[in-house]
């Protein structure tokens, strides 16, 4: 009986202490439901989603708002939303695997896996190693316009643009984020696997974790159910809706769309050291260097209302910091429409997701920082107040600054060529290329994804603005297109200020080729006088014309505009006819000179 009643107590112990627990969680999360709607309300949000992770028990799961803003649909706490650069951490950790298996050396050269991986100079293909890429301390810049406004499915052309990509720093010298380092990082694990980087998250993460919602492509995000869209704040004012932006051959560095439930299975993994449900996911030894600081982002010097908050260091696809004296591993992730939050802190065993369907949003961060004083039961901080503010105080400075900005525009100016002569396809092998179209006697740069109509500003140089049904010149310009002609007085090239570490973006332009009739390019045909010597112009398969000068290879012409002609292979030479009922003579302009050739 003794015995007995021992045992009675040791399990009301038992009970007690359970539920005193209980009690403990549920104090912490008390009124946290009604704090999180007014963060929804402050920053005017569509939706987010939250969850919370203690050990291996997901003890708070909510959504708030709406996926469908428009149906008012709301947010679940498995709406799949797009976690832009959270991703990252998934791809760097497909390397940690393979270093498991003995497949790769995180101290090797990427290019010994990767050989097309070329740098722009010689002293970074010799210098550079793979656990530069997974740290961001390569010495380049962030180049993003290259896939974002250019954007390919094709992973090698994306790879190949990195050779002509030039750097800011050094090799190891300063800490810059670059998204290609982890379009490198997949590429390598493409070919080690000889799986696509697809396939091996699938393969390697998500099912294992029982992540089967999740998927890697917005095609994923429009066939799957309870996704979210994603949203914009106009002036602060007005919620509207944006298209899903396709990130394409550059995956490995964002484009896993899901959900805070699946992604609770993640950040478990890591509060565990690489284990999932007791079985090893990720190797410990990568999980702790992962989680380590392999590079100082900035000094992280705490600030003066916050003493406790300092420290800002990069791992493997995680930033770590201190926060109110816990150890905090974080990524957050933006792509239009929505962004993201993943965080955890391994000392104290406590995971935070946020995801929300809002552009460039202070909604993750500040839903992070609110949950982390409640659960780590530190000195709370009105979060919500205090980043609104900073953010208003910083808007209102950004406004003011703009009323007085001094512009620099030379009025009574007019650019040196009519508009059909700025026309053509600019290049540059380090982003892609562009056409300059001329419609409705405006000047348009087509990208891929967008359009922007080209107001001039002086000389030769133009303000863009995004072209839309009806285009809000009083928004800042998107950026300016600054022209320059060659010798010959063409338009040759056009500098954009693109990348914000380097010298403006040359793009080189081509004319654009107009189709003219073999009938009318045949009357060009003949023999020109010109300096003592005959230039012969002739037709080859009946559509092409071409150019032969004694002791020099023929030349093909393409044609620009009525009666004018660019040689292919020669910048900057041009040939102009005169015609009337018959071709007359040519116009040899050239960086040295015209000269008028008669027609035999």
């Amino acid at each position: 009986m003794k015995y007995f009643f021992s045992l009675t107590l040791i399990c009301f112990s038992l009970l007690a202490v359970s539920q005193s627990k209980k009690n403990a969680i549920d104090k912490r999360l008390a009124g946290l439901d009604t704090e999180l709607q007014k963060v929804l309300d402050t920053w005017k949000a569509a939706g987010f989603a939250v969850a919370v992770v203690e050990k291996d028990k997901v003890i708070y799961s909510k959504g708030f708002g709406y996926r469908d803003y428009e149906n008012k649909i709301p947010v679940t706490p498995n709406t799949l939303f797009a976690i832009g650069s959270c991703t990252k951490a998934f791809t760097s950790s497909i390397l940690g695997m393979l270093r498991d298996e003995e497949k790769i050396d995180f101290n090797e050269s990427p290019i010994k896996y990767l050989p097309e991986l070329k740098f722009f100079k010689d002293e970074m293909n010799s210098s550079i190693i793979v656990k530069d890429l997974m740290s961001h301390r390569t010495g380049l810049p962030r180049h993003d316009y290259s896939w974002y406004l250019f954007p390919t499915e094709s992973r090698d052309s994306l790879i190949q643009r990195i050779a002509f990509q030039e750097p800011f720093m050094g090799v190891r010298e300063k800490w810059y984020y670059n998204n290609f380092m982890f379009l490198a990082q997949g590429s390598i694990a493409e070919k080690i696997t000889g799986k696509s980087w697809e396939d091996n998250i699938t393969e390697k993460i998500f099912k294992p974790l029982g992540m089967t919602r999740s998927n890697l492509s917005i095609e994923g995000m429009k066939k799957g159910d309870d996704v979210a869209f994603g949203y914009q704040l106009e002036k602060e004012i007005k919620i509207s809706k944006m298209d899903y932006y396709n990130i394409a051959a550059m995956s490995p560095a964002g484009s896993i769309n899901s959900s805070v439930n699946e992604m609770a299975n993640w950040v478990k993994t890591w509060i565990y050291g690489g284990k999932h449900n007791g079985k090893k996911l990720l190797p410990a030894v990568y999980v702790n260097e992962a989680i380590s600081s392999q590079m100082i982002v900035s000094p992280g010097l705490p600030e003066k209302q916050h003493t406790d908050v300092h420290l800002s260091n990069y791992g493997y696809g995680w930033f770590l910091a201190s926060y109110k004296g816990h150890y905090r591993v974080e990524h957050g992730g933006n792509i239009d429409g929505f962004s993201a939050s993943t965080s955890f802190f391994p000392s104290d065993s406590l995971g935070i997701i946020v995801l929300v369907n809002q552009n460039g949003s202070a909604v993750p961060g500040v839903v992070r920082n609110i949950i982390s004083d409640r659960m780590l039961r530190v000195a709370t901080t009105d979060w919500n107040k205090e980043l609104k503010a900073k953010r208003d105080k910083a808007m209102k400075e950004q406004e003011d600054a703009q009323k007085v900005k001094s512009s620099s525009k030379v009025k009574g100016t007019k650019p040196s060529h009519i508009k059909q002569e700025f026309s053509g396809s600019y290049a540059n092998p380090a982003y892609g290329s562009f056409d300059l179209v001329v419609e409705r006697d405006s000047l348009f740069a087509k990208f891929k994804l967008t359009k922007l109509w080209l107001r001039h500003y002086h000389y030769d140089v133009f303000e863009s603005f995004e072209a839309k049904i009806k285009v809000d010149t009083t928004e800042a310009s998107q950026t300016l297109f600054n022209f320059s002609t060659n010798e010959g007085g063409e338009i040759s090239k056009v500098s954009i200020k693109i990348e914000p570490t380097l010298d403006a973006i040359e793009f080189k332009r081509t004319p654009k080729k107009i189709e003219v009739g073999k009938d009318v390019l045949a009357k060009y045909a003949g023999e020109y006088e010109l300096a003592g010597m005959v230039a012969k112009f002739y037709l080859k398969g009946g559509e092409t014309l071409f150019l032969f000068m004694p002791g020099q290879p023929e030349y093909e012409l393409i044609a620009t505009g009525k009666d004018k002609f660019s040689i292919k292979s020669l910048e900057g030479f041009k040939i102009e006819f005169t015609s009337g009922d018959s071709v007359t003579e040519a116009m040899f302009i050239q960086p040295n000179g015209t000269f008028k050739a008669k027609k035999r």
